[in-house]
Formats: C-alpha cells, sequence, structure tokens
C-alpha cells in the first residue's frame, strides 16, 4: 500500500480570454494515495484525467482559478466521478465565461484546510493572476501547488482583465516566497521550480514589470 504522493498529468487544448486564443499545455496534478485523490486544476480532457484517477475515490476538484484551460474539464469529471467542485468566489465571473449554466459546488477560502490521505493542504488566496487565484499548501509533501502565480522564472501573467501586476507581487512576496525555501513548486504549465530558486529573483521582476 502505497502513502500519500503526487501524481502528474499533462493535458493539451486552448487558452480563451479577451478575444485571443492560444494553444497551451496544462499540469494537471493528482494528490492522495491508492484508495482517495484530489485533482488540481481539471484541464481539457476528462477522459486522461478519470484514466489516471483510475477506480480511487475523488474527493474534489480543486480550481487553482478560473481561466477556461484550467476548468474546461471540470464539471464533465464531476458529473462522472460525483466529485465537488471548488472555486474561490471571486473567480466567478471567469468561471461564468466558460460554464454559464453550471456554478461550482462549494467556495475556496483563504487558509481553509483540505485533507485527502491524511496529508493537509492549506489554501492560500493569491490574487494577481486572477481576482481568485489559490494556491495550495502541503507541508507534509514539501509541495506548493501554485497555479498560474507562480512559475520558474517568474510570476503569473498580468497583461488580460482580471489581472493585475502589483497585486501577483505581492501575493507571491508575502504568501509564497516565506514559505520554505526547499519547498517544490508545482506549477500549472512548465516545469517545477522550488521558493528558494524563485525567491532571489523578485527584485528583479519588479524592474522588469513581468
Amino acid at each position: 500500500m502505497a502513502g500519500a504522493r503526487i501524481e502528474h498529468l499533462v493535458t493539451s487544448g486552448t487558452f480563451t480570454l479577451d478575444g485571443g486564443t492560444w494553444d497551451v499545455d496544462n499540469n494537471v496534478w493528482i494528490v492522495g494515495d491508492d484508495h482517495e485523490v484530489i485533482v488540481i486544476d481539471a484541464a481539457h480532457d476528462a477522459d486522461a484525467i478519470a484514466e489516471a484517477v483510475g477506480d480511487r475515490a475523488l474527493r474534489a476538484i480543486v480550481c487553482t482559478h478560473a481561466h477556461n484551460d484550467h476548468i474546461d474539464a471540470a464539471p464533465e469529471l464531476a458529473a462522472r466521478t460525483g466529485a465537488p467542485i471548488l472555486l474561490h468566489p471571486d473567480d466567478l465571473p471567469l468561471w461564468k465565461q466558460t460554464h454559464p449554466d453550471k456554478a461550482p459546488d462549494a467556495e475556496l477560502t483563504d487558509g481553509q484546510l483540505l485533507t485527502v490521505a491524511g496529508v493537509d493542504l492549506t489554501v492560500l488566496h493569491t490574487p494577481g493572476h486572477a481576482p481568485g487565484a489559490v494556491c495550495l499548501y502541503a507541508p507534509r509533501l514539501g509541495a506548493l501547488f501554485s497555479g498560474d502565480t507562480l512559475f520558474h522564472g517568474g510570476p503569473g501573467a498580468t497583461g488580460r482583465s482580471y489581472s493585475h501586476f502589483p497585486t501577483i507581487v505581492e501575493s507571491i512576496s508575502s504568501r509564497l516566497l516565506t514559505l520554505p525555501e526547499e519547498t517544490v513548486v508545482h506549477t500549472g504549465h512548465g516545469e517545477t521550480t522550488t521558493v528558494g530558486a524563485e525567491a532571489p529573483h523578485l527584485p528583479e521582476w519588479i524592474d522588469r514589470g513581468f
């Protein structure tokens, strides 16, 4: 019997906002054990995510934010598994752009604890990339699931609607870079990084105005 672990799936599709559409690859993170899991960001492909979950109980579908590429497969996955969809309420306007007829099942709140397979994940509200963006911190796993708030090499994009660069910098500096430097950052796109690898570059990001 395996203990709690992190599994990784990459799905492909499109991101659409402000009249533009781009091809993207998304990281889907599955946290749990042989019996129960949560899915972080049900992106693009409900079939592939359901296959990765297998016969394990899916306790929740957690949305780090409501850009369509992170939530497009959530309703189908929820319908197939009975799992609730969790989203911070500040991202409901974005959610409704993609799923106007299906509301999330429950709200995420700052400081909330989600528990799966004996592992606690703390919800950190980190607005900036989107108003209701959240990260999930799992100290037992030494892991942060950062959505599109923090990437290898810098903060998430803030050049489109509902985003704000000073806000994302404040979120990263006050909520994420204060975590232990060895914390592994599992991002919404691309490769993982660590808090310690990104922290020294904060002044550069501010100067460059990402």
